[in-house]
């Protein structure tokens, strides 16, 4: 026989060989192959995997109680415990002398700072703190009052009109109800939630910028849109902190949960938190 017809034949017999056949009849695989039931979350053996900062990951799917938090309910009620006992009668930053007041001052909060507002409304409120007082103002002086404030010709324009509906639609007051808020010119959800809350003290959750990242960071929800983010807050907090959870949250995300840097090593929640990259 010829040499390259023996290796041929030899190399013909290695392959016909069978291997040791597994479930699916297919040679079984190493025995260094990884056992999924030991693995991490990451997928790994050697625990979590760690995610650069800049890294999204997944939001986890509605749990069982149909929020998508990844913290258990002890961990969640130790959290506001916390909050309640660092802070227990939080306000809003924004000042106001009745429910209208407080209410034009959160419309015109959209894009704006507390404190831009603050600035222009002490001088507005002063003159005009019930909507005929506003109506007579006028949307020109309106706007004189208000002109630092970034979209201040639409908010003025917003503001003289809600001032009139409120007086041909409710008798000059404020309605304690979110469709008749909302129906409002520059009312939105977010604003008829503050008010709801703040001139009512009703425990709804408006959810801002602070509180979408707060609540995405710490583990409290996973929600990838405001309504999403508050339904899931309003399932999960405990009611006895229902009232102020909206005011603990957005104060914890303006002065230490920042967006560009969190400030991790003051945060009184830090060993809660679920957010991976915190800040040495």
């Amino acid at each position: 026989m010829k040499s390259h017809e023996r290796v041929a034949g030899k190399l013909k017999a290695s392959k016909s060989k069978p291997g040791k056949p597994g479930v699916s009849g297919r040679p079984e695989a190493s025995s260094r192959m990884l056992n999924p039931s030991k693995l991490g979350k990451s997928g790994a053996d050697h625990g979590p995997e760690k995610r650069s900062p800049r890294t999204k990951s997944k939001p986890a799917g509605k749990a069982a109680g149909g929020t998508r938090t990844r913290l258990s309910k002890a961990a969640i009620a130790e959290m506001f415990r916390r909050f309640h006992a660092a802070d227990p009668d939080p306000k809003t930053e924004l000042e106001y002398v009745n429910p209208f007041t407080l209410l034009v001052a959160v419309v015109l909060s959209a894009q704006a700072t507390d404190a831009g507002v603050n600035k222009a409304t002490r001088a507005l409120f002063k003159v005009a703190d019930t909507p005929e007082k506003m109506v007579r103002l006028n949307e020109e002086g309106i706007r004189e009052y208000i002109k630092t404030i970034g979209l201040y010709r639409n908010k003025a324009r917003n503001v003289l009109e809600l001032s009139r509906q409120l007086i041909a639609n409710h008798g000059g007051r404020i309605p304690r109800d979110r469709a008749a808020l909302e129906a409002l010119p520059g009312v939105g959800r977010k604003t008829a939630n503050v008010v709801l809350n703040v001139a009512f003290g009703e425990p709804t959750m408006a959810v801002d910028t602070h509180i979408f990242r707060v609540a995405n960071r710490t583990g409290l929800s996973s929600g990838r849109t405001p309504l999403e983010v508050e339904e899931d807050l309003l399932r999960v907090i405990p009611p006895e902190y229902a009232l102020h959870a909206h005011h603990w949250l957005i104060l914890h995300g303006r002065y230490t949960c920042k967006a560009r840097k969190p400030e991790c090593p003051r945060c009184l929640i830090r060993d809660i938190c679920l957010f991976e990259p915190k800040t040495a």
